[in-house]
């Protein structure tokens, strides 16, 4: 879902992002993603507001990117995060078009495996893949699945992809199982940006039974309440975004739930 057009650095060996989300599914442990959207940044006083907030709220992963990106201000974009995301991991969700960016911590592989748009499936990834090889970003192999109530969002019409019913879960296992058969290490299950409804419990749930890999749900989380569902459901990972820039107070509420979700498996 990205078109890389320019050099990066030589690659390294690690896997500080892999750790950690392999750390969330085993261990049962609930985390929580801001994604910055560069189109919706707005002024910089209010990113470094945000950014500020996942510090002190201690987010897992920052995740940058959206349907629509202008790439010529990714890595400028990526710079003024790192001023103040501290050690906060700074993952690229690449969405219609993005560059590479080797400023960033890692990148969200994504293969579109809900739909049958070639170019997404396999195609923009092959144009990715030399640049990403030679790269210092941390490539995370991902089954990227949007899952909603038919409602058109921005990823679905950029994707030209119908996405999976909400109603249908049996239908999602199938399309995660498919995945994970051919090698996918993480699955992505989103509802898309601004979606109305998030992607229901139900078709979570029996996606998280029947895969054994870290599962991401994003799309539609703009409550404490939608967040707890996805979680219960078998969430490792939530991601919020159109919730936090409508209402920054959301990231507090949720990542306070999170410490208190987290901190009863201790006590348990």
């Amino acid at each position: 879902m990205f078109c890389p057009s320019k050099q990066v650095m030589p690659r390294k060996s690690k896997s500080i992002i892999a750790a950690a989300l392999s750390g969330l599914h085993k261990n049962g442990v609930k985390g929580v993603a801001l994604l910055i959207d560069p189109e919706k940044c707005g002024e910089e006083e209010a990113l470094e507001r945000l950014v500020r907030l996942a510090v002190t709220q201690k987010v897992d992963f920052i995740f940058l990117g959206g349907s629509l990106i202008d790439e010529n201000n990714l890595d400028a974009l990526i710079q003024k995060i790192r001023i103040y995301a501290q050690k906060i991991p700074v993952v690229l969700f690449p969405g219609n078009v993005i560059q590479v960016s080797s400023k960033a911590d890692g990148i969200l592989f994504l293969s579109l495996i809900s739909g049958r748009n070639p170019e997404l499936l396999i195609g923009q990834q092959v144009t990715a893949a030399p640049l990403l090889e030679k790269s210092s970003l941390e490539v995370l192999p991902t089954g990227y699945m949007l899952v909603n109530d038919g409602q058109i969002t921005s990823a679905s019409y950029i994707s030209q992809t119908i996405p999976l019913p909400n109603d249908k879960p049996a239908l999602a296992v199938a399309t995660a199982l498919a995945g994970q058969f051919m090698g996918m290490q993480y699955f992505f299950l989103d509802a898309g940006s601004g979606a109305k409804a998030p992607v229901h419990k139900s078709v979570i749930s029996a996606v998280s039974k029947k895969i054994d890999a870290p599962l991401i749900v994003g799309g539609g989380i703009d409550t404490v309440e939608k967040a707890r569902n996805a979680w219960e459901a078998g969430a490792d990972l939530i991601v919020l975004g159109n919730g936090t820039e409508k209402n920054p107070g959301l990231l507090a509420e949720v990542t306070d739930l999170a410490k208190v979700y987290n901190l009863s498996l201790n006590v348990n």
